[in-house]
């Protein structure tokens, strides 16, 4: 019985090498000699340089990238926050609307205690924002602190005492961390911009530490960028004024009429302001629909930060920096607020946590609402966000200037805007000079963004030396914290005043005799 011929041609077979005297060398033989060289070789097109240039590029692209995105996520974020605020303690001030929408539920009450805990957890925040984000990493704190923020968004559904002032707690705590982490951030970008700019130099290969101040020009440059789209976010919160609760205020006649000083000539902040500013209730559909817009605002910047954020640092690094023993980073800030250069810095970072408050309010509502009506609250500090944004580009000049000029440069620029203030009085109900209070909030802005900006830079540049600069920028955003507090405690806002007040005459009228 004949042997069957095998289904496949065995390999290297005498028979295959027969039929097919033209074929090379068989399958599952490796050649030999030049054949084995051109089999294993290197494309012949390869260019190794070409291709080290091409990756670092993407790295390069990648670390912009990341740049851009963390800024407009904080810009979103910041501009869910103060759009938020700002409809809601109108809304709440209006006497109609607290008395229909929530009866006797104490809603005053439960604005200051929400006001309390957005103001007055920060304090603490030196306690435990190191040790945040060493624990979780940069970007998690980034990420987790915005959720907190969306969080504190989706309590104004169902407005209550166990639900606001718990959230205004949480977001008073998130406040140090989501800044510092930004800050933080952003300087780390800029480091490792320089590296994927110069990985053919010797010390980056080696991993070594690069030349004092290398990565300047990069810091001045991402840190630009970013206040740029911060400081925006003031304009985009004006969002729900001017497309949703402008349409229900009364004008200025109505509101301004027992207003009879402004300025320096008044004794406190909208003196006389009428206590209700509703034409007519907005329906809680509409309230709704513009408090689910700043919900999916807030749910987009958390997912921008989540998906299109790379790490700041390698697993590597994140694993050696946590090795130094958590007792160590809890005490960093306070061993470095020891520091002569920070003492020296500190008044900047006070007043930085001042300026942003005045404009918002002193100037704001004392000047600008006062005078011309609380329809033309947004305009102002639409003006205030987009001179900041523009006039960023400033804080270019460090890269030709010495740093110390763009930081004087804008305390100059409010030094002279406070002095002028001690002597304008402007007169309620006039628009005829409507176009001062929008330049000097567009100069208020640029004193801003140069103080910002270099503060930022100069942070970044003194302790470049050190492995991470999050408690440097810890201690600068909670001294920021400190000065917001300091003015809570000193004084309540004007319209929570009002309306406490207000009760007070309401309690007193219904007490019996």
């Amino acid at each position: 019985m004949e042997a069957e011929p095998p289904l496949y041609p065995v390999a290297g077979a005498a028979g295959l090498l027969a039929e097919e005297p033209e074929a090379g060398v068989p399958d599952g033989v490796l050649p030999e000699g030049p054949e084995l060289d051109e089999f294993v070789g290197a494309y012949p097109d390869y260019n190794e340089e070409e291709e080290e240039r091409r990756y670092y590029r993407r790295k390069k692209l990648g670390v912009i990238k990341n740049v851009v995105i963390a800024s407009i996520g904080g810009m979103l974020t910041y501009s869910v926050y103060l759009g938020l605020l700002q409809m809601q303690m109108i809304l709440h001030y209006d006497e109609t609307y607290r008395e229909v929408k929530y009866g006797s539920m104490g809603l005053p009450d439960i604005d200051s205690k929400m006001l309390m805990g957005i103001n007055v957890t920060p304090v603490v925040a030196l306690l435990y924002t190191p040790v945040l984000i060493r624990f979780f990493g940069t970007k998690w704190v980034m990420f987790l602190a915005v959720g907190i923020y969306a969080l504190f968004v989706s309590t104004n559904y169902w407005e209550r005492y166990y639900t606001l002032v718990p959230s205004a707690v949480a977001l008073g705590v998130a406040i140090v961390p989501l800044w510092a982490s930004m800050g933080n951030y952003i300087t780390r970008m800029s480091q490792k911009y320089y590296e994927y700019v110069n990985y053919k130099e010797e010390h980056v290969q080696e991993q070594r530490r690069p030349p004092r101040g290398a990565h300047m020009p990069y810091l001045v440059i991402f840190h630009t960028i970013f206040y740029s789209f911060f400081h925006l976010s003031f304009a985009c919160a004006q969002g729900p004024m001017v497309f949703f609760l402008n349409g229900y205020l009364y004008g200025r006649n109505h509101t301004l009429y027992n207003v009879h000083s402004c300025g320096t000539n008044s004794y406190g902040i909208l003196i006389g302001f009428n206590r209700t500013v509703l034409r007519r209730l907005p329906h809680s559909q509409n309230l709704i629909v513009v408090e689910s817009v700043l919900m999916s605002v807030a749910f987009l910047a958390m997912l921008l930060i989540l998906a299109l954020c790379g790490s700041a640092y390698r697993p590597t690094e994140e694993i050696d920096l946590r090795s130094v023993g958590w007792g160590n980073i809890f005490q960093l800030p306070f061993k470095h607020m020891r520091d002569y250069r920070l003492r020296h810095l500190f008044p900047f970072f006070i007043y930085s946590g001042f300026e942003v408050l005045f404009v918002c309010t002193g100037f704001t509502l004392g000047y600008g609402v006062c005078s011309m009506g609380l329809e033309y609250l947004a305009p102002i500090l639409t003006a205030y966000g987009f001179g900041a944004a523009v006039f960023s580009s400033l804080g270019l000049l460090q890269l030709c200037l010495p740093r110390q000029v763009p930081l004087v440069a804008g305390a100059t620029v409010h030094l002279l805007l406070i002095l002028a203030f001690f002597f304008w009085a402007p007169h309620p109900q006039v628009l005829s000079h409507s176009w001062v209070f929008y330049m000097v909030a567009v100069l208020w802005g640029v004193g801003s963004a140069l103080n910002k900006i270099a503060l930022s830079t100069l942070l970044g540049i003194l302790y470049e030396d050190k492995e991470r600069q999050d408690f440097i920028f810890t201690i600068y955003h909670w001294c920021q914290a400190l000065a917001i507090f300091a003015v809570y405690l000193g004084s309540d806002l004007p319209m929570k005043r009002e309306s406490k007040s207000k009760m007070d005459e309401e309690i007193e009228s219904t007490r019996p005799l």
